[in-house]
């Protein structure tokens, strides 16, 4: 038999899919949602305790409680890197009108808001066995944030690698007030003559730390996906490293194998 509070949180659940409240409605205060039910102040907390765990609502202090808005969902599928290396040669008034966000979201340029932030570092030891080259070796490290305008929170968490002597023979590339680069990452190896040959991406996934959970505004009990993307050129160097997380909520991965036929 379901606890009262249970019971409580099934009607109100209803209601959201129902449409009865809509994303960004106030709910009743605690007081009068008790009153309504007929039970404790305690047991309507309890029951919205559990809506909010599955993110369904946002309790504010001071302000109460809302029907959270759902977030723009990011669609990220297995045709993206080529859709990328096919844009790095276009001309410039191509690549500057949409990028890799605008292809997962359905956004466009003007809705996003983007940061990078550029920074020099000596090669751990892990990254140099990835890139095959000495520790310490000079690494340039980038961290993206790019977020919708409606938003609080980015679509994901990029941090990406490059060996700074690859890319030094155009000096833009280190200058992170060139960002965003139409074109992307591929696009700006091709200017000193890279081309990538092919991405490897492992993914993996766990609840989140306190950081990320509060980065990207994450409900209470969401994981977070974490992909490791190895890039390599004509060679069969590693040219790119990025570690990306990726928010559980708003991030669905589709992928699509094309079968040799018989």
């Amino acid at each position: 038999m379901p606890k009262a509070y249970e019971v409580i949180a099934d009607d109100l659940r209803r209601s959201l899919r129902e449409g009865e409240r809509k994303p960004g409605d106030r709910l009743p205060s605690e007081t009068d949602l008790a009153r309504h039910y007929g039970r404790s102040v305690p047991t309507v907390q309890n029951a919205l305790r559990l809506l909010s765990d599955e993110g369904l609502i946002d309790k504010h202090h001071g302000r109460g409680t809302f029907v959270r808005r759902p977030r723009t969902p990011a669609v990220r599928d297995n045709s993206r890197h080529q859709w990328e290396k096919d844009r790095a040669r276009t001309p410039l008034a191509t690549r500057a009108a949409t990028g890799a966000t605008e292809r997962d979201t359905g956004l466009h340029a003007d809705d996003l808001v983007f940061h990078a932030e550029y920074r020099e570092i000596g090669a751990s030891a892990e990254l140099a066995g990835a890139f095959g080259v000495p520790e310490g070796t000079v690494l340039l490290r980038r961290t993206y944030r790019t977020r919708y305008a409606a938003e609080s929170a980015p679509f994901n968490l990029v941090t990406s690698y490059l060996v700074r002597d690859m890319i030094a023979a155009n000096p833009d590339l280190l200058d992170e007030s060139r960002e965003p680069w139409p074109g992307g990452t591929q696009n700006q190896l091709h200017t000193v003559g890279i081309e990538v040959d092919r991405v490897e991406e492992r993914f993996t996934a766990r609840p989140p730390t306190p950081e990320e959970a509060a980065a990207l505004d994450l409900p209470p009990g969401t994981s977070v996906i974490l992909l490791r993307k190895t890039s390599y050129d004509v060679d069969g160097r590693v040219v790119d490293v990025s570690y990306v997380t990726l928010p559980g909520d708003r991030t669905e991965l589709l992928f699509t194998t094309r079968l040799e036929r018989w």
